[in-house]
C-alpha cells in the first residue's frame, strides 16, 4: 500500500526521533504511532539483558497513557541512519492482539519505494490471536464515504483478510480531519470474490459488480482471483442517532 500524508508523518516522526539516538547503546530504535484523531505518540526501545521493551511497545504504552484508543499507523526507525525497520516477531504479535486494524510501515521492496504499508495481519501468516484479547476494532473508510455513512445511506463494506466480528467498532475515515464514529457491526458473511453479485453488494442501478470489484482490487492490490472476502454490514451506534 502507498503512504498518504498522514502516514508519512508517522514515518517522519519515527525517523526524526531515531536521528537523535546513537550515543547510548541501550536506546537505538525509535517508534511512532498515530491514533484515530491524528495524534502521534512516540517512544524508544530500552535494551537490557533481562529483555527490555522494543520501541514499538514503548510507543504503544505512551499512547495508552494518553488514552489514545485504537492505533491506525505504526512505524519504527533505527539510529545511525538505519532507516525504517520492520517490527520483530514479539511486536507483531502484540500489535495484532492490541491493535489488530493497524497498518505498519515497513521498508519498501522496490528500489524507488522507501516505505510501504502492511496490515499487521499480513505480517503474521497463519496468525495466532490471544483468546483473552478484546481490542477496540476499526472499520477503515476513505473520506469520500463520510456523508454516506453519517446519513445511513451506506451500511455495507467488503473486506479481505481483516477478520472483523460482530459488535462495536469505530468507523475511521482515513486521511481526513473527521473524527471516528461509533458503529455496530451487525453481520460478517464470507463469500468467494467471484461470487459477489448485485444483491450481496446492495448495488444501485447505476453501479456494476465489475466496477465494485475493480475498486476493491485497488484497495487490496495483493488480493488473488480466488480470494474469500467478507461482506460486513454495520449501523451507526445509538449514540450517533
Amino acid at each position: 500500500m502507498d503512504l498518504y500524508e498522514s502516514e508519512l508523518k508517522v514515518v517522519a516522526a519515527a525517523e526524526s526521533m531515531a536521528a537523535t539516538l546513537g550515543t547510548d547503546e541501550n536506546h537505538s530504535v525509535a517508534a511512532a504511532a498515530m491514533d484515530t484523531h491524528g495524534r502521534i505518540h512516540t517512544g524508544v526501545n530500552v535494551h537490557h539483558f533481562t529483555g527490555g521493551p522494543c520501541a514499538e511497545l514503548v510507543a504503544i504504552g505512551n499512547a495508552a497513557a494518553a488514552e489514545a484508543g485504537p492505533l491506525v499507523t505504526i512505524a519504527a526507525a533505527g539510529d545511525n541512519g538505519r532507516g525504517l525497520l520492520s517490527p520483530c516477531g514479539r511486536c507483531r504479535q502484540v500489535i495484532l492482539d492490541l491493535h489488530p486494524d493497524a497498518l505498519v510501515a515497513v521498508p519498501g521492496t522496490a528500489r524507488a519505494v522507501s516505505a510501504e504499508l502492511a496490515p499487521i495481519s499480513a505480517l503474521l501468516p497463519r496468525l495466532y490471536r490471544q483468546p483473552a484479547s478484546a481490542p477496540a476494532r476499526l472499520l477503515r473508510f476513505h473520506a469520500r464515504y463520510f456523508e454516506a455513512i453519517t446519513s445511513a445511506r451506506k451500511n455495507l463494506t467488503v473486506r479481505w483478510k481483516e477478520s472483523h466480528s460482530l459488535g462495536p467498532a469505530l468507523a475511521y475515515f482515513e486521511h481526513t480531519d473527521h473524527g471516528p464514529l461509533p458503529v455496530d457491526i451487525t453481520s460478517v458473511e464470507p463469500y468467494p470474490l467471484s461470487g459477489l453479485n448485485r444483491q450481496i453488494l446492495q448495488l444501485k442501478k447505476d453501479s456494476s459488480v465489475d466496477k465494485y470489484v475493480s475498486n476493491l482490487r485497488d484497495h487490496y492490490p495483493m488480493m488473488p482471483e480466488d480470494a474469500e472476502v467478507e461482506a460486513v454490514t454495520f449501523r451507526l451506534s445509538a449514540a450517533n442517532i
